[in-house]
């Protein structure tokens, strides 16, 4: 694999973005702002503090890392699958000098900058609104990256074993919106179930709400052991995209 070759991908995908990104950055903006707005002050209106914090301050921080999440799994799950099967656009990269590990590896790349993009877009947001109370949280935002490489190598497995791009509805009912409602962002876990609490951990969503929690509040007792589970976590998967996609795309 050659970092260049990979590089030219992301930079094809970088491109078309920016052609696209008005419409695209709308979407990808309203949906946590919205969260944001009627949990943080309707639901807010009811349950005035968690842990001494602000509801509204204690979900904007789980604002940031579920943007983050779902901008790079989209774009890794549909945005691939469409660039796959039917434009046609892997077929025509991989015509040029780039190889297949090239090709996965500049699509893990733009899945962790788009993971980068929304989560720091949003983090600015929430700042410019008084809901971050540490200046720390700038040190979340290359964990964005770190992490959203994790939701992007996720989604490209299952893009991989995939058998048509209907079955996403099972990977986002079944895997996505339980991550998104039960890895802390709305309400603490200690008051449920302990087996929800285990399960949660090995869900990166969990760790990564912790950290930019811990970054927002300048809490950061405890910080270094999730930042420890994303960068094992990252490591372990990364060569399952590659094997995977290499046998859907050469079948």
């Amino acid at each position: 694999m050659k970092i260049k070759r990979a590089f030219r991908v992301w930079q094809r995908n970088l491109t078309v973005y920016t052609k696209l990104y008005i419409s695209s950055l709308v979407l990808n903006f309203v949906e946590p702002i919205l969260y944001l707005l009627s949990l943080g002050l309707g639901l807010g209106a009811f349950v005035k503090e968690i842990n001494g914090v602000p509801y509204i301050n204690f979900i904007a921080p789980g604002i940031i890392a579920s943007s983050s999440m779902f901008a790079a799994t989209f774009e890794c799950t549909y945005g691939t699958y469409v660039k796959m099967t039917y434009q046609k656009t892997f077929d025509a990269i991989l015509a040029t000098p780039v190889n297949i590990d090239d090709l996965i590896s500049g699509e893990l790349l733009w899945g962790a900058t788009k993971s980068l993009i929304y989560g720091t877009i949003i983090t600015v947001v929430i700042s410019f609104f008084g809901l971050v109370d540490s200046p720390l949280i700038i040190l979340a935002i290359p964990l964005l990256f770190i992490c959203g490489l994790i939701f992007a190598e996720i989604a490209l497995i299952f893009t991989a074993i995939v058998p048509g791009i209907v079955f996403f509805n099972y990977f986002y009912t079944l895997f996505m919106t339980p991550m998104f409602l039960f890895s802390g962002i709305f309400f603490p876990l200690e008051g449920l179930p302990p087996i929800i609490s285990k399960i949660a951990f090995f869900t990166p969503l969990y760790h990564l709400v912790n950290i930019c929690r811990s970054f927002s509040t300048g809490k950061l007792s405890l910080v270094q052991w999730d930042i420890i589970w994303i960068l094992v976590v990252v490591i372990l998967l990364a060569p399952y995209p590659f094997r995977l996609m290499r046998k859907r795309i050469i079948k």
